[in-house]
């Protein structure tokens, strides 16, 4: 029964996580809010669904390949995350509001300066 309670509410805030990033991906106006809606309520909101899959098997080297799948988002998701921002600053996309000033150095290089 406690098991069933745990993946329940491991399911359901899991569940609210993935919603509130598709909506952010929806609603929010430019790419660097979206991302970042993606990138941290999707890897959340996965991560929570993964680890009730694995509790819910009832097998210790199924929740253990569940937890490091969770870890791996964890590791990844940021970093994909700065790399598409960094490459969409580099592309020329605005930020939205036009009134934000922008610091980061025009570099072709690759390197942040």
């Amino acid at each position: 029964m406690a098991v069933a309670v745990i993946v329940i509410v491991l399911l359901v805030a899991g569940s609210l996580f993935s919603l509130l990033a598709a909506l952010g991906l929806v609603r929010f106006p430019d790419v660097y809010t979206r991302m970042h809606s993606a990138s941290k309520a999707g890897t959340i909101g996965s991560g929570l669904l993964l680890l009730a899959a694995g509790i819910h098997a009832l097998d210790g080297a199924i929740l253990l390949r569940a937890i490091a799948g969770f870890f791996f988002f964890l590791l990844t998701a940021p970093v994909a995350a700065h790399l598409l921002a960094k490459a969409a600053h580099q592309a020329g996309e605005r930020l939205h509001p036009v009134s934000v000033i922008d610091q980061m150095p025009q570099d072709k290089t690759g390197s942040a300066g």
